[in-house]
């Protein structure tokens, strides 16, 4: 029963993300214990995203913009 409850406090690690310069759709995974702001090269173009991780659990969202400054 104790792994039951281990298994109900698992979060989401894998994220799809579309990079705001290029478009592309790329895989992002995260930690469970990931929570903030990060800054992350897109693996496709190489240009900076700001990373924003919020929430908790399962309801962890993962939203990306530009990190030149330009946002």
């Amino acid at each position: 029963m104790a792994a039951d409850a281990a298994l109900g406090r698992l979060m989401k690690e894998d994220f799809v993300v579309t990079c705001p310069y290029c478009g592309e759709d790329v895989d992002v995974h995260l930690e469970r214990d990931v929570q903030g702001s990060l800054v992350q090269d897109c693996e496709v173009c190489c240009n900076p995203w700001l990373l924003r991780v919020e929430g908790e659990d399962d309801e962890r969202t993962v939203t990306v913009t530009r990190a030149d400054g330009s946002e």
